[in-house]
């Protein structure tokens, strides 16, 4: 199966409740007088970025924040990170958000069910 794949069917089985996720397609292309464009996040940000819902503690009881999700898909026997893709699931974690590299619906639905564990 090919990452694009994968990812749409990440995309839509975690898509639910709490999480919504996005592709993030990133890259240039040049523009009609030859100049470059790019777009997406940034080079090495994730191919699913979005927000998992969650209430926070008791101070602020009822309350809910989205905290910033990212998910790289990655094929299971060719996939390999880049540097710049692991300083940005780096990043995002050490912010705060959650990060991480699946390589199907299982990998991300266990990324995002652990990160949801805990507090």
């Amino acid at each position: 199966m090919s990452e694009q794949h994968i990812q749409q069917h990440i995309r839509l089985a975690c898509s639910t409740g709490p999480v919504r996720l996005f592709r993030n397609n990133t890259g240039a292309i040049r523009d009609q007088h030859g100049r470059p464009v790019s777009f997406g996040l940034c080079k090495g940000s994730a191919d699913l970025i979005g927000w998992t819902t969650r209430t926070i503690t008791a101070d602020m009881v009822g309350q809910q924040v989205a905290v910033f999700t990212s998910i790289e898909v990655k094929t299971p026997r060719t996939g390999r990170l880049t540097p710049e893709q692991r300083q940005w699931l780096a990043a995002v974690e050490t912010a705060g958000g959650i990060a991480g590299v699946a390589k199907s619906v299982a990998d991300a639905e266990a990324l995002l069910r652990n990160a949801t564990a805990t507090p």
